[in-house]
């Protein structure tokens, strides 16, 4: 029998290069479930990096227990983010701390027009995202600025979440499945704005289905197989490496 390719040779090795955000040996569950089992990865400042595996293979888990949201639970490891301890923080700490999650369901706030939603987000005084500098990048949600978020499109919504994010002038942004249900080209104009927040100096993980569009966009790629981190390299490795792909991306 042939031996399993071990595309492993990065996994769970701390980069020794300085690291913006550090988790380190991260143990995550919802009750009794073990879902993330041992993850540790470094990401640089201005780094897109692509979460990616199989369904259940922990990558949303991954993303919220950095988050520090409640579910799932964190019960061992550290993640730093600037030098600040992440893992001893609650989700609005962390959140304060820079940490900016855009969940897959974008809970956009019913009542609100699209101006509102950012404005309940954006800190006051803004330092880097005003309004009218999150509409140069999202023209859409300038010329919207007055409608409901709610009756917006799915592409206007996923928009309208990500730059509630920004609005708070976050250091990493958390993007879950941000590409779901969009047509191509929405998904090319987030795209387009992810790489332009990315030249500003923004650092940003994705979690995605579509891999083969986010190993496009990201620097760097992430692969989980059963909460363990089994790649660990440039996204355009496994682009090119379609054994990898084919075990655990079925790509």
């Amino acid at each position: 029998m042939n031996e399993k390719p071990d595309f492993s040779k990065n996994a769970n090795m701390a980069s020794t290069a300085p690291a913006f955000l550090s988790v380190w040996d991260m143990h995550s569950y919802y009750g009794e479930s073990y879902i993330v089992q041992g993850v540790s990865f470094n990401v640089h400042e201005g780094e897109i990096l692509a979460l990616l595996g199989r369904n259940g293979a922990g990558k949303t888990s991954t993303l919220r227990s950095i988050a520090r949201v409640s579910d799932p639970e964190v019960r061992h490891g550290e993640i730093w983010l600037d030098h600040k301890p992440l893992h001893k923080m609650t989700s609005y700490e962390a959140a304060a701390a820079g940490l900016g999650l855009v969940p897959e369901d974008r809970r956009i706030i019913p009542g609100l027009t699209v101006e509102e939603n950012l404005q309940l987000a954006q800190i006051a005084p803004p330092v880097g995202w005003s309004l009218e500098r999150l509409y140069e990048l999202f023209p859409r949600l300038g010329e919207r600025r007055k409608q409901e978020g709610i009756t917006l499109s799915g592409g206007e919504q996923q928009m309208l979440s990500i730059a509630r994010a920004l609005a708070r002038d976050i250091k990493v942004l958390l993007l879950d499945e941000p590409y779901e249900g969009l047509a191509p080209v929405i998904v090319d104009e987030i795209e387009k704005t992810l790489l332009h927040v990315k030249q500003q100096g923004m650092t940003t993980i994705i979690v995605e289905q579509n891999a083969v569009r986010a190993l496009e966009l990201a620097d760097r790629a992430i692969i989980l197989d059963t909460g363990s981190i089994v790649f660990d390299g440039a996204a355009s490795e496994v682009l090119e490496n379609p054994q990898l792909r084919e075990e655990y991306l079925a790509i």
